[in-house]
């Protein structure tokens, strides 16, 4: 699907097709032109209207690619992610958005939906002053609002990053292992993406090219900062992940530890006692207790007692429990 936004004479205008006039360096039209689940014909609206590079191309028609930008003759291609969350199970999830920004021209390429583009659509419609600042404009309002929808992603990692952690440190008996190991996963996801991220908005940022001017390299500084402060948040969160599943790991060995030592010190404790019964049981002559042979058995269970209550002193006294 192709959707042709232009501005001309004070006005916006949604066309059907892209005329290559509006495309000349000299032209006073302002073109906007996204394209979601590019299919051979916009291929070729790529490669034979607006005469992109075909490596280009081939990367705008593939669903992945890691964030980058690259100038080429007369305009620049950049490669940034999206937030798409989808259902739970599949937790963090980003798409490629692909830009390709000329003097008069924007052409955005996608294979999912964009919030921020469909909402910069509508307003560019409603306001024709937004597409007359020129298609480097638009790039920046477009970047901007992708990157401030991470925050409340960001944001969500926090809670639930609060949330394990009560459940560690308070609820010993509960098992988080899962919810560690799925927001580990997200955390990497955030990481993944946000740090090449950061690195090309940089560039625009630092007015390596001639299609961003000064005044908007300064907005894409701001824009830049936010993905710095995503960046450290998701460092500092991987940090926190990393440590509530070690401390996991440490509770559950001290708990099994604990057991093992109760469940020890309990064999013991029976082992003395099977061996006097085993002893006492014997089919041989052996010493009668004071009282005759009905006070055998209780002599025998309060010498098993004794036992038992000195070896159980003697652990106590070793700090053995």
């Amino acid at each position: 699907m192709i959707t042709v936004l232009t501005y001309s004479n004070g006005a916006t205008q949604e066309a059907t097709t892209v005329d290559p006039a509006w495309l000349a360096p000299d032209s006073k039209v302002i073109v906007w032109v996204d394209i979601v689940e590019p299919e051979e014909a916009e291929r070729v609206l790529l490669a034979d209207v607006f005469h992109f590079h075909e490596l280009a191309v081939e990367d705008a028609m593939s669903e992945v690619h890691h964030p980058k930008v690259e100038a080429y003759d007369g305009y620049l291609y950049l490669i940034l992610h999206a937030i798409t969350r989808g259902s739970p199970q599949e937790g963090f999830v980003t798409q490629d958005v692909d830009f390709f920004l000329g003097p008069n021209y924007l052409v955005t390429v996608r294979h999912a939906e964009s919030t921020s583009i469909q909402d910069e659509a509508q307003i560019c419609q409603k306001h024709p002053e937004i597409l007359a600042a020129g298609p480097a404009n638009l790039l920046h309002r477009i970047v901007d609002k992708m990157v401030d929808h991470y925050r409340p992603e960001a944001d969500q990692i926090e809670v639930k990053l609060e949330t394990i952690e009560r459940m560690v440190f308070e609820q010993p008996r509960s098992n988080p292992l899962k919810p560690i190991l799925v927001i580990k996963r997200d955390i990497s996801s955030l990481r993944r993406v946000v740090l090449p991220q950061r690195d090309a908005v940089g560039r625009l940022a630092r007015r390596e090219f001639p299609v961003i001017s000064d005044a908007l390299a300064y907005r894409f500084r701001d824009v830049y900062d936010n993905l710095v402060r995503l960046s450290d948040e998701a460092a500092f969160y991987h940090d926190r992940v990393t440590g509530l599943l070690d401390a996991y790991l440490s509770t559950q060995s001290n708990r099994l530890n604990q057991v093992m030592k109760v469940l020890t010190v309990i064999a013991t404790v029976f082992m003395t006692l099977t061996v006097l019964t085993g002893v006492y049981g014997m089919n041989v002559a052996l010493p009668h207790f004071p009282g005759g042979p009905h006070l055998q058995f209780w002599w025998l269970m309060g010498i098993m007692a004794a036992l038992s209550a000195v070896m159980l002193w003697i652990f106590r006294k070793v700090d053995w429990l």
